[in-house]
């Protein structure tokens, strides 16, 4: 995914959740309902927010704080496992066409013209197939991603605002575009806030720690997190075959 977790989505998301949340007062409840009128769904009460008094400017990398928190730990690691039989199917698919290119290759000055051009045939036939079926993957995974990501998102929205009202805070930016992408240039670690805010939500979240397990090289996340193994696009030539 490079979109890194669609970050433009999460960017939106949160500064959308921040500014209601930042214009929502505890006494925000839902109306009575009147005499005779039926009883309205009881609303999620509306979370404290302190003024916004404070001028101190901090930092926070939701996307790192997305995947460090125990309940991203777990549900991106079963993201993980639940996409391992399709990656296994789209590398078998892959190998048959390195197979038949290997024939080709081999094979294909051997070969009359009517059983090469079937044999071409049948492999461009394969990869178009083959390339359809990874971009299907990846847009999957990535939509799961993203339902996961933005799901802890809408809860972590509060955590920050009620953390930074509490500690004096008045801006909290996001970093998890780095610059020139981001627009962070510099930030010291005194004004990070990501951690704190991870602990309040795992002890909000009531969700224990997961086991550690061995990290995957080309996989692991800040946090001890994995991200879910995504199927590449295929290279043109078909050479290597999805990870």
């Amino acid at each position: 995914m490079k979109s890194k977790l669609a970050r433009m989505l999460m960017a939106a998301a949160f500064a959308f959740s921040v500014a209601a949340l930042a214009q929502t007062s505890s006494a925000a409840a839902a109306p009575t309902a009147g005499a005779g009128s039926p009883a309205a769904t009881p609303a999620a009460p509306a979370p404290a927010v302190t003024n916004a008094t404070g001028t101190k400017i901090g930092t926070i990398s939701v996307e790192q704080a997305i995947f460090a928190t125990n309940e991203g730990q777990r549900d991106f690691e079963a993201l993980s496992k639940k996409l391992e039989p399709k990656q296994t199917e789209l590398k078998n698919v892959n190998d048959e066409i390195e197979g038949l290119k290997k024939q080709l290759n081999t094979q294909g000055e051997k070969l009359n013209e009517q059983t090469r051009s079937s044999l071409v045939k049948q492999i461009e036939q394969k990869q178009k197939s083959l390339d359809r079926s990874v971009q299907d993957a990846r847009d999957d995974a990535q939509n799961q991603q993203n339902e996961i990501a933005q799901r802890i998102l809408q809860k972590m929205a509060p955590i920050i605002v009620k953390y930074a009202g509490d500690n004096g805070f008045g801006v909290i930016i996001d970093t998890s575009n780095p610059w020139p992408q981001g627009p962070v240039l510099w930030a010291g670690p005194s004004v990070d806030i990501t951690k704190p805010v991870v602990d309040a939500y795992n002890a909000q979240s009531g969700v224990a720690a997961p086991v550690p397990s061995a990290p995957r090289p080309s996989a692991s996340r800040p946090g001890g997190a994995t991200k879910p193994a995504i199927p590449p696009a295929p290279k043109p030539q078909g050479t290597q075959p999805p990870k």
